[in-house]
């Protein structure tokens, strides 16, 4: 579906709601590191990208219902077009009711970019390519030959393919296993991933230049990393809370292990309704006991997310707490 296909009034409509998005991602300061940014997401038009999504459908818990861009109803038109610019996540897949993939929330997914500290020449490996939306995103920004995106599934990079052409762009979007990277477009100077981990593939690591950055969701959190060489990286949490469906690759299967740890009936209320104590839990991944979890999150004040890292060396990971050499690390 292109602009063309809208007619004039809802033109109209999706350039005020962006403008409008715009203005709402600026006022969180996500812009004022790179104006470009903002002339990005201003120039960019998200419903090219969601050309349908899924909501809940009412009343509430009963699946999902499709809003999309060619409803013969004018009113739910204009309800998909109104939703394409909220700051909200989209469900863009579903199968057997489950969520399979979706397009980020526009605030978040411009506070990473800024996070990645883009520059000009900057050549950028995007984990995902969900809609396309962000690797048009990048594209603008740095030129369409600096980004390279990659998914698991061709039925997506065929999609995000086909909604970047929509909007003029044309990085590389190829279809393989995020896990591994993509060697043939490396060495790069920026890696995002746009789903969720919990290890980080060593492949990135090689394929990246020296001092280059790796931001990718872990567990609950943003953990942004610095390349120190082509097997060791290291870098802390940002203090945002993000959550992204997981990765698929290797053995097709998800990362995640979508187990409780045994144990947390016995901890008092406090603790499991607090999310920094939930992300503590899910850092360690179930390698430590819930009690001695509860006494760590005690004696280091309840500590948020940006106290945590993350040490990548050869073929070991750990994460860690205020210190990459202190007493509180995990392996990963």
């Amino acid at each position: 579906m292109t602009s063309n296909a809208l007619d004039d009034a809802l033109e109209g409509t999706a350039a005020a709601a962006r403008a409008a998005l715009v203005r709402e991602i600026a006022a969180g300061g996500a812009f004022d590191g790179d104006p470009a940014l903002r002339t990005a997401f201003a120039e960019v038009p998200r419903h090219l990208f969601v050309p349908y999504y899924y909501v809940v459908a009412e009343p509430a818990g009963r699946g999902y219902e499709r809003l999309w861009g060619e409803d013969p109803d004018p009113a739910r038109r204009a309800a998909w077009l109104r939703g394409a610019y909220a700051d909200t996540a989209l469900a863009t897949r579903v199968r057997d009711g489950r969520l399979l993939t979706s397009s980020s929330q526009p605030s978040l997914m411009a506070r990473m970019l800024a996070d990645l500290r883009l520059g000009e020449g900057h050549a950028v490996l995007e984990i995902g390519a969900g809609t396309g939306y962000n690797a048009a995103l990048l594209a603008h920004r740095l030129g369409d030959e600096r980004v390279t995106t990659v998914d698991l599934d061709p039925e997506i990079t065929d999609s995000a393919r086909g909604h970047l052409a929509a909007a003029g762009h044309r990085p590389a979007v190829v279809t393989g296993d995020g896990t591994r990277g993509w060697a043939e477009r490396a060495p790069y100077d920026r890696i995002i991933a746009t789903c969720t981990l919990d290890d980080v593939p060593r492949p990135w690591l090689a394929q990246c230049r020296r001092g280059a950055r790796i931001l990718t969701p872990f567990a609950t959190g943003l953990l942004l990393l610095e390349v120190a060489g082509p097997d060791r990286a290291e870098g802390r949490f940002l203090p945002s809370p993000a959550f992204f469906v997981p990765l698929r690759g290797g053995t097709g299967d998800t990362v995640l292990r979508g187990e409780e740890p045994p144990g947390l009936g016995r901890l008092p209320c406090r603790a499991l309704e607090d999310d920094s104590f939930r992300f503590l839990l899910e850092l360690t991944g179930g390698r430590l006991d819930p009690r001695e979890a509860l006494r760590i999150w005690d004696r280091a004040a309840r500590p948020a997310r940006e106290r945590y890292g993350v040490t990548v060396d050869g073929d070991s990971a750990r994460a860690w707490l205020d210190d990459p050499n202190g007493p509180y690390a995990w392996r990963l």
